[in-house]
């Protein structure tokens, strides 16, 4: 199983309507495993600045870029569906 990393800002609609998503989504007992940390590039952006992406959300799954930008939750799924299979 890997970890995910989600970057987000605060006020973006975008983020809030994916963490929406993927809160539904994890109540699906097969992610109950799946590590996610959550960072605000707002809050965090020497942190941030340490990766590549130019939208948020983005998604990595361990050190890959998977997700970034506008998302729909079939795409966050199916991100989820790989991490557990991982």
């Amino acid at each position: 199983m890997q970890e995910i990393t989600m970057f987000v800002l605060k006020n973006c609609p975008y983020c809030r309507q994916a963490q929406k998503d993927l809160d539904a989504l994890l109540a699906d007992p097969r992610y109950r495993n799946i590590r996610i940390t959550k960072i605000d590039e707002g809050e965090n952006p020497q942190l941030a600045d340490q990766y590549d992406y130019y939208y948020v959300p983005t998604f990595y799954l361990g050190t890959q870029k998977k997700l970034e930008g506008a998302l729909t939750r079939a795409q966050i799924q199916a991100l989820l569906d790989e991490a557990a299979a991982g």
